[in-house]
């Protein structure tokens, strides 16, 4: 393992803040990451809206240049198809069948590449409404459905947001897995601030941490980096972060810098401020040198750590 890096940001492997071409002529800027057993990946940052069209257009224009420069993982921000109001996101919420899903299933499909779905609103049978993330592989198969655990009920800057009084919390934790075997340990936006979720997941096998992410701008500013490499630090894992940047509705705006994050904490690629693409090459053989050689995971001592009643 190299020596502990001299700078939040990586010059160890190829890694952009943005995807300026959408030529899929650069695609064959791949070649040097599969040669060195390098994956790359990327995160789609997104200004969505409650125009579907729109957004769908956009994902699929992103998507398509992500797969262009080479990325064989991709993932999508949170509420990708759709984000505006509580009443907005109820009335367009979809099932698992729907129109959103059943472009990622062919767009996967189509590129060949794992998608992760950002989330959606997933209207259920029983009329339920949850906020959902898929794991699709590049058949299209829908490989794991994670609903989001913890509901965003806070007051940042004045603004009360409240996501209990229209979708439903997730109780279940969920590890996937790529077909080449990549354990993906699936979290959605306030998910990251509860360490004890991420904890599990690594101890599950989880390399690869992806979160699709709404992030408020003062959150994003104050709190995401921060949150993101210490998830990235104390789990030993690969942490993927789409966030949405702009506004969704009036007065609420996300705050993009979305961020692909290694085991050390490395930040090896950040959006810009604005909508786009951000890859880079994850190397799983440095993972599992810096889980040898500081095996913080290995160290643990459950039987001490009694949690509060």
């Amino acid at each position: 393992m190299r020596s502990s890096p001299r700078s939040a940001r990586s010059t160890h492997a190829w890694a952009s803040a943005s995807v300026a071409s959408e030529d899929p002529a650069a695609a064959g800027a791949c070649r040097p990451a599969e040669a060195a057993g390098l994956l790359r990946v990327a995160a789609v940052q997104l200004n969505a809206t409650a125009d579907r069209e729109a957004n769908l257009a956009n994902a699929d224009r992103l998507v398509r240049a992500a797969a262009a420069h080479g990325a064989r993982l991709v993932v999508l921000p949170e509420k990708w198809p759709l984000l505006g109001s509580g009443r907005q996101l109820r009335d367009g919420a979809e099932p698992i069948d729907g129109p959103a899903v059943s472009w990622a299933r062919a767009c996967a499909t189509e590129l060949a590449l794992e998608l992760v779905a950002g989330s959606f609103a997933e209207r259920t049978a029983d009329g339920r409404i949850h906020n959902t993330s898929l794991h699709i592989s590049p058949s299209g198969d829908i490989r794991a459905s994670y609903r989001k655990i913890h509901m965003f009920d806070v007051t940042i800057d004045g603004i009360d947001y409240r996501e209990s009084e229209h979708e439903d919390p997730g109780d279940e934790i969920v590890l996937s897995r790529t077909d080449d075997g990549l354990e993906l340990g699936l979290t959605v936006c306030y998910d990251l601030r509860f360490p004890e979720l991420y904890r599990i997941l690594a101890l599950r096998g989880a390399r690869v941490l992806v979160v699709p992410a709404a992030f408020t701008l003062a959150t994003t500013r104050d709190h995401w980096e921060t949150l993101l490499r210490a998830r990235a630090i104390e789990n030993q894992a690969f942490v993927i972060a789409a966030n949405q940047i702009g506004e969704n509705e009036p007065g609420h705006r996300s705050g993009g810098r979305s961020m692909i994050v290694d085991p050390w904490g490395v930040v090896l690629a950040q959006a810009a401020d604005s909508v786009g693409v951000i890859v880079a090459d994850l190397d799983l053989a440095r993972l599992d040198a810096i889980r040898a050689s500081l095996p913080s995971l290995a160290n643990r001592r459950p039987a001490a750590y009694r949690w509060p009643a």
